[in-house]
């Protein structure tokens, strides 16, 4: 075959979302808005990256970034279906390509149906990390995500934590939050906390219909605040040290003087493209559609067109087009908006381009500022997890001591108790 082309590294660092099945997947899954992308596509069609193609994106993508690490994400559909020896070539090709000192960071976001023992021992050698998808508990997970059969999947997806564990693995746990899900924030919650991998990630479903209607399935911005200030409360008084969940160790870096490595909560975006699994580069997997498609890996350069004109004003209108409302809120340096495909709603003066869950996170950012910060500034001082879960539930039981329904909350937000924090009380 002809060599791939060398490349010069783009200017900043740049993540690339590889789906080398494209939209092809063994679950149904009632909300995934991925699947429908496999009508962008003329029949025959070979939902497959292939071997040509998988050595010009490891050798471009090396040779596009600044490194010395680099970041490889496999996602689908259901990744695994592209088969283990491609991955096992993958990794061959990266070996051959890294230049001298540099590393490579491979994660496979999965469903777990395929993860038997030799592919949990390929990912432990390879050392790839995990991101497995389990909704909570079985009726949630069985309720939304079923396989072709119709089939609920939570044991297959149990067995597949179980598996990855005996192998060394602690798989991240990647938990939707629907509108049935919201319901139901503490059992959700416990349920993946006690699988005991250390790391939880929630994704609040936001679909719309083709008239505009968010789906049914869609979790509102109300209920999405309530499911997150209850979340918080268990995992702050609980399980501080046990277990991280992603949105929070985030805001607690924002909070610290850092930045967010998520793209929804930074100023900007742009900088994650997708690489489908016929050489077509889009703008964000939330945008795989023909009109973010910014071009092709075979007639164009993975650093140039990440550095694109077109995929730069791509990132910067996240922040460009915030409306009046974002710009002046105080929240605005842990959320900036949130992501694009969610800012469709109207401000209170009727400017468009309002997230539509931005009363939600309202609501939990003023629930979980200061006890967030109370839990960093307890860290500096040498304090234990334990001490200070301690004193937190001390704390929280004296700042309720009187309060009824009907008076302000005394998480701060300004709203009466019964509106925001009353059912997380203590």
């Amino acid at each position: 075959m002809e060599a791939p082309r060398t490349t010069t590294s783009s200017s900043e660092p740049f993540v690339v979302m590889a789906k080398p099945v494209g939209p092809v997947c063994n679950l149904e899954c009632s909300y995934c808005y991925y699947l429908e992308t496999a009508r962008f596509y003329t029949q025959p069609h070979s939902f497959r990256m292939s071997d040509a193609l998988l050595e010009t994106y490891v050798h471009q993508y090396i040779a596009g970034s600044p490194g010395p690490v680099v970041h490889f994400v496999w996602h689908g559909g259901e990744p695994a279906l592209a088969g283990l020896d491609f991955y096992r070539h993958a990794v061959e090709l990266q070996r051959r390509y890294l230049p001298q000192g540099w590393s490579c960071w491979n994660n496979l976001q999965t469903n777990g149906i395929l993860l038997d023992d030799e592919w949990c021992s390929f990912l432990a050698d390879a050392k790839f990390d995990v991101g497995l998808s389990i909704d909570g508990t079985r009726w949630l997970h069985d309720a939304y995500r079923k396989d072709h059969s119709g089939r609920g999947t939570y044991e297959h997806a149990i067995e597949a934590v179980r598996r990855l564990q005996a192998h060394g693995i602690q798989p991240d746990l990647i938990c939707v939050v629907t509108s049935t899900a919201a319901k139901e924030p503490v059992s959700v919650y416990r349920a993946l906390r006690d699988l005991n991998t250390g790391w939880i990630q929630f994704i609040p479903i936001v679909r719309r219909a083709t008239d505009g209607q968010v789906t049914p399935e869609s979790v509102t911005g109300e209920a999405y605040g309530n499911f997150l200030c209850t979340v918080f409360d268990e995992w702050i008084h609980h399980d501080l040290g046990r277990l991280d969940v992603q949105l929070f160790a985030e805001m607690s870096l924002v909070w610290s003087g850092g930045f967010s490595s998520l793209c929804w909560m930074a100023p900007t975006c742009g900088r994650a493209l997708i690489i489908e699994h016929d050489g077509s580069i889009y703008a964000c997997d939330h945008f795989v559609t023909p009109e973010h498609c910014i071009g092709d890996l075979e007639t164009s350069l993975l650093s140039a067109l990440v550095d694109a004109p077109v995929q730069r004003r791509f990132g910067d209108d996240k922040r460009d087009r915030l409306p009046a409302q974002c710009r002046s809120c105080s929240w605005l340096m842990v959320c900036n908006g949130g992501c694009p495909k969610d800012r469709f709603t109207l401000t209170e003066d009727g400017e468009p381009g309002l997230n539509y869950l931005c009363s939600g996170l309202q609501q939990f950012f003023a629930h979980a500022e200061q006890p967030l910060r109370q839990v960093m500034e307890r860290k500096r001082r040498g304090l234990s997890p334990e001490a200070i879960m301690a004193e937190l539930r001390a704390e929280s039981l004296i700042r309720w001591r009187g309060i009824g329904r009907n008076d302000p909350c005394p998480c701060g937000s300004g709203r009466k108790a019964k509106h925001c924090c009353w059912p997380q009380r203590p």
